[in-house]
């Protein structure tokens, strides 16, 4: 679809000629560090997405474990632990060439979700890695968030989704299995079946 190019934004004006200004509440629920609610609400989160922009693009991957994984080291610092995945480490790699990270984190059957921006290192150092050791492994990297900014968002989005009424979830089998996908994407470098065969299998070996 080729949209109209009389109907495109490209000043603040026009944004603010379509929506209304932003309450005041909305304003000043913007806090600078992490006070006790935001870490309660970190401490119970299981799941986040991570947002990074870096030379190559931006990318907003998700990040998750038992609640808790993420951990609040003071009133202004986040410490991710970057857990096995698939190597390809997008996020990290934007990171270096640009700090500034968007934080999303999710608490399952809580429709409020909490936002932080900030700018964020990596390190190794085996020592703070050593603080996330599960299951006999260690993240070979922790991303230290600085935190700039913090607020609540409000429900709507999840309300309007039912994210977490079961009754709107999907069986696994009404979308194409991901060996099916990988297959499609992959021009055929992976084989479907075989993949599907030892996912579950895979994925429990591997998940630390």
């Amino acid at each position: 679809m080729t949209p109209d190019p009389d109907f495109l934004l490209t000043s603040a004006d026009q944004f603010e000629a379509l929506y209304a200004a932003p309450s005041e509440r909305a304003i000043l629920k913007q806090i600078d560090r992490l006070d006790e609610h935001c870490r309660a609400f970190v401490a119970a989160s299981p799941f986040l997405m991570l947002a990074t922009a870096g030379r190559d693009g931006v990318d907003c991957s998700p990040r998750g474990d038992r609640p808790g994984f993420v951990e609040a080291a003071d009133d202004k610092t986040l410490l991710i632990p970057d857990r096995r995945g698939n190597n390809r480490i997008d996020s990290l790699r934007n990171l270096i060439d640009n700090p500034q990270v968007g934080l999303l984190f999710l608490v399952p059957g809580v429709n409020e979700t909490l936002r932080i921006n900030g700018e964020a290192r990596i390190s190794s150092d085996p020592a703070l890695c050593a603080r996330f050791e599960t299951s006999g492994a260690l993240p070979r990297t922790v991303v230290i968030v600085t935190v700039s900014e913090a607020f609540m968002q409000c429900p709507r989005a999840l309300v309007r989704s039912e994210l977490w009424n079961p009754d709107r979830h999907l069986k696994r089998s009404e979308l194409p299995s991901f060996g099916t996908i990988l297959a499609a994407h992959t021009g055929g470098a992976v084989e479907a079946a075989s993949y599907d065969a030892d996912h579950d299998a895979t994925l429990k070996e591997t998940l630390y």
